[in-house]
């Protein structure tokens, strides 16, 4: 473990503030504590039924998107339902990343360690190695849109697709495109009620959310038992996404804790099985000029003895614009707090307190 990532059990999330490109002024350290922590266990996070963008017609949009803004200006979480996702996607993208963790050998998953492609790091993170900045207990594979098969009949897009170039086995690739493919059709409807929240046009984000850039990453939490030593600190350090918004199906095993800005308490999140978790991140909370947050979320050790036995899975999906998309504050927000800039400039700089100040791309 290096001095940095040692320093990041006890660090605080203002260390790195250098790095952060919209306003964050919350306090709290990366790793979860051993005792001392507040928690809220009041607050309720809201969940909003998609089933009226899809079938309330207008009325229904306009409901949908007033629930959503609400939670999302309140927290920056809600849980999703209605959203049409069948379970069994989940279910066999949960078994699939368990098999891929516990039976590819380590000689082959480190041929894809992780690199800068375009503006995300894509490939594999071996456990206490997904930043250097915080030893997490979790293995990670990140994969954008460039990882799966998904333009070929698109004649703008068209490639020659190896699957071999991302994925240690390439039965692994329609696995997870499956289940990409089905979250896919919600990206529109959940930025075009945000924006119809916001007074914008609902539109306005059509062109730029088509086939657009991805991060779907597997996350692998084996059991705390195996773990060389007793863990110090949480499973995942407290972050906020970098993107314009998140969807995580809800986890099976306990862990998720959000940020709750107005108390500085943590609320332990448990959304119901089959439903999907959804957050903003920091390009959202720029280009609404502060007014959606980007919210602290990390994950803890589970409470449950017996949960502490199984591995945790889980299967974000952080949506992105393209690198050379300008991200700029929306219309009708007041004055802008952020000049604009390039989503390439501004991804890099916020992820390299995770990867190092060289990862930064400026132009």
């Amino acid at each position: 473990m290096s001095d940095t990532q040692d320093h990041g059990i006890n660090a605080l999330n203002r260390d790195f503030s250098q790095f952060d490109q919209v306003n964050k002024p919350q306090t709290y350290r990366l790793s979860e504590a051993a005792q001392g922590e507040a928690f809220d266990e009041d607050f309720v996070i809201r969940t909003c039924d998609l089933a009226d963008f899809f079938h309330g017609g207008d009325a229904g949009k306009q409901r949908f998107a007033q629930s959503l803004g609400a939670a999302m200006q309140e927290i920056g979480f809600a849980i999703l339902v209605g959203h049409g996702v069948p379970p069994s996607l989940y279910a066999r993208a949960e078994q699939a990343c368990c098999r891929l963790f516990e039976t590819v050998p380590m000689t082959e998953r480190t041929r894809y360690l992780a690199k800068r492609q375009g503006s995300v790091n894509q490939g594999y993170f071996p456990i206490r190695e997904t930043t250097i900045i915080h030893p997490d207990l979790v293995e990670g594979w990140v994969f954008c849109r460039r990882a799966f098969d998904l333009d070929h009949n698109d004649l703008n897009q068209k490639r020659d697709f190896d699957a071999g170039e991302f994925w240690p086995r390439p039965d692994y690739e329609p696995i997870f495109r499956a289940l990409v493919q089905a979250q896919e059709p919600l990206i529109a409807p959940i930025m075009q009620s945000i924006l119809r929240y916001l007074g914008c046009d609902p539109h306005l984000y059509d062109r730029r959310l088509a086939a657009t850039n991805f991060g779907f990453r597997l996350n692998y939490y084996p059991p705390p038992g195996l773990c060389e030593a007793l863990p110090a600190g949480g499973r995942m350090l407290g972050h906020e996404d970098v993107d314009l918004f998140t969807l995580l199906p809800a986890p099976a095993v306990e862990g998720l804790q959000v940020l709750n800005r107005r108390n500085m308490k943590w609320i332990r999140l448990a959304a119901p099985p089959g439903s999907i978790i959804l957050n903003t991140g920091d390009y959202m909370q720029r280009i609404s000029n502060d007014r959606l947050p980007s919210t602290t979320h990390r994950v803890s050790q589970p409470r449950d003895p017996a949960a502490r036995r199984q591995p945790r899975i889980s299967l974000p999906m952080a949506i992105y614009v393209w690198e050379d998309e300008i991200l700029e504050v929306l219309p009708g927000l007041g004055e802008p707090k952020y000049p604009p800039v390039s989503a390439l400039t501004f991804h890099t700089h916020t992820t390299a307190k995770y990867y190092g100040a060289d990862y930064a791309v400026t132009g």
